[in-house]
């Protein structure tokens, strides 16, 4: 091999390994322990500016009894909190979106829950689904515009881009089945994506995931169905 084709397999190869595309279709990542430290970024299919999205995940932790925590965290260089699902002790999950939030009241969560949440600018309507049943819907940000270029992190809040993570708000369990859509899915796909199903995501997509561990997160079998 020529010196020119080595440093060329050398560059792929280091960047493969920073963002590979992997299919995580049976995996979860695993957070172990409180850090502020440890965390996954996930890279972006689609890098144009957001007038909708779903979003849907699974997550299985025990820390809704004891304090808040991050479960999606989407950052822009303009805003810090640009999406962000996050669970708030003794309220419920919060959607934010390019800053301020909206509340869907919950009682403490222990088993694996599967989550998702849509929003639309044309009318600011907010979707949140919990094991496939819908909440009533909320209004947030009519007209807003999700910026793009985004630091899109798992485990940790954002409180800069890529950065300014609190141990006390970081994610302690496992979270899969990450997927984001850059439209509102209707209630039957969410039903279907509930279910296992899935419709081609376009914006990140778990099943060709592009992704970058740091500190100590593990990559092992899901535990829910």
């Amino acid at each position: 091999m020529s010196m020119e084709k080595l440093l060329y397999f050398l560059v792929l190869t280091s960047f493969s390994h920073a963002f590979g595309q992997t299919d995580m279709s049976t995996k979860a990542f695993v957070f172990p322990k409180e850090s502020d430290n440890s965390y996954v970024s996930l890279k972006a299919q689609s890098t144009k500016p957001l007038k909708a999205f779903t979003v849907c995940l699974h997550v299985y932790t025990e820390l809704s009894l004891t304090r808040g925590h991050s479960i999606f965290s989407y950052a822009t260089k303009k805003q810090s909190n640009e999406i962000l699902i996050f669970w708030s002790k003794g309220r419920g999950y919060t959607l934010t979106v390019g800053g301020p939030e909206v509340l869907f009241e919950t009682s403490e969560v222990t088993a694996p829950v599967h989550i998702c949440t849509s929003w639309e600018s044309a009318s600011g309507i907010v979707e949140f689904w919990l094991d496939g049943k819908p909440r009533v819907r909320k209004s947030l940000q009519k007209g807003y515009t999700v910026g793009t270029e985004a630091s899109i992190i798992l485990g940790q809040e954002q409180d800069s881009f890529g950065g300014g993570f609190e141990t006390n708000q970081s994610l302690v369990g496992d979270i899969g089945n990450v997927n984001m859509w850059d439209f509102v899915l209707s209630p039957d796909q969410i039903n279907t994506v509930y279910a296992g199903g899935t419709f081609s995501p376009n914006v990140l997509d778990w099943q060709a995931l592009k992704y970058e561990v740091h500190g100590e997160v593990y990559t092992k079998p899901q535990l829910w169905p």
